[in-house]
């Protein structure tokens, strides 16, 4: 019970102190990075770009970002917050009036900074330049949903363990694949080599 205390305090402080205590000129282009964000339009305008100019490399690194974003949404929006249905910080938390535009769905998990994660973790490892490029506007989505009022702190951290969790999938899905797929060939060659004994 402490514990869900302290969570819900740290995340009334957190969320008030940076609703009150960013400047409104940063507001503003927080606003219009998750503006370009919304709907994952960043992300595929990130990764049309990365496939155009970057040979085999941008290729790849575009398609394992796309797929961590799809797979970050479908668990984000399409289960979690099915599951959760969190209300929004309250209004009066927020002293200006980026929270009239917040949506009317669940705030459990952040499904914006789900799929900044989840693209940016996706892409780092095969096109590091890339990966670094992508990390400013996420952490500016990930500052926003906390700033507009859109969301709780909590609800971040799990949109980002969600995006990082689905990077991570989509990364190891084709060697768990792989593997799985050439187990029987190992039993069986295990079993001949046992007989021949």
């Amino acid at each position: 019970m402490r514990l869900l205390a302290g969570l819900r305090e740290t995340d009334r402080t957190v969320t008030k102190r940076a609703a009150s205590r960013i400047p409104a000129g940063v507001g503003r282009a927080l606003s219009a990075v998750e503006e370009a964000a919304e709907g994952s339009k960043l992300w595929l305008g990130a990764a049309t770009m990365m496939a155009w100019l970057g040979g085999w490399r941008g290729r790849k690194a575009a398609a394992v970002g796309v797929a961590a974003v799809a797979v970050a949404q479908l668990v984000s929006n399409g289960l979690c917050k099915q599951l959760a249905d969190r209300p929004r910080p309250p209004r009066e938390w927020i002293p200006h009036d980026e929270v009239d535009d917040r949506p009317q769905s669940s705030s459990f998990p952040s499904g914006h900074t789900a799929a900044a994660v989840a693209f940016t973790a996706s892409v780092a490892p095969s096109w590091p330049l890339a990966g670094g490029l992508c990390a400013g506007p996420a952490v500016m989505v990930v500052v926003e949903r906390v700033q507009s009022g859109a969301h709780y702190p909590s609800d971040v951290a799990a949109g980002a363990a969600i995006g990082l969790a689905s990077a991570w999938l989509v990364r190891r899905a084709p060697c768990l694949w792989l593997r799985r797929r050439s187990e029987p060939a190992h039993l069986l060659t295990a079993a001949i080599r046992v007989r021949s004994w």
